[in-house]
């Protein structure tokens, strides 16, 4: 099973890249950053309908797709971890997480995904949150293994 972040913006050296760094390396599950951004200023409505297109286009075809998304559900990390391993267990070869921009995601986004996940109620940086993620995926996989890494 391989997992991709498709993310709006570039990151730069720092803490927040850092974070993400120390825990993609951790994963014993492939996992491809791909990072698109849109450099013209537009309406809000149409900067998000391009960010969707590069999104989906930046994941293979096939792809189980996670949308984080403000409106989305809100998980434990047990339960994060149960619909990763039910998705490997059910075979699927590709995970893929899209991360929007400053407005959110497109229509296209939202329609394709397979589920909308929220990271809580409050709003995070964009560039933390792939480091949060980048945890989160260690942490189910290592919920998964039986590792005691997650206490709860």
């Amino acid at each position: 099973m391989r997992l991709w972040l498709a993310a709006v913006g570039r990151s730069r050296t720092g803490p927040a890249r850092d974070l993400y760094d120390e825990y993609a390396g951790r994963l014993s599950w492939p996992l491809t950053l791909r990072e698109v951004e849109v450099k013209k200023r537009l309406p809000p409505d149409e900067m998000k309908r391009q960010e969707a297109e590069l999104l989906l286009a930046a994941i293979p075809a096939g792809s189980i797709v996670v949308a984080l998304d403000e409106r989305g559900k809100s998980v434990s990390s047990e339960a994060f971890a149960g619909k990763i391993g039910a998705w490997r267990d059910q075979g699927a070869a590709d995970i893929a997480f899209l991360i929007g921009g400053a407005d959110g995601h497109g229509d296209a986004v939202r329609a394709r995904a397979d589920f909308l996940l929220a990271l809580g109620l409050m709003t995070w940086p964009h560039m933390l949150v792939r480091g949060m993620l980048a945890e989160q995926l260690y942490r189910a996989q290592q919920i998964l293994a039986g590792h005691p890494y997650h206490r709860a």
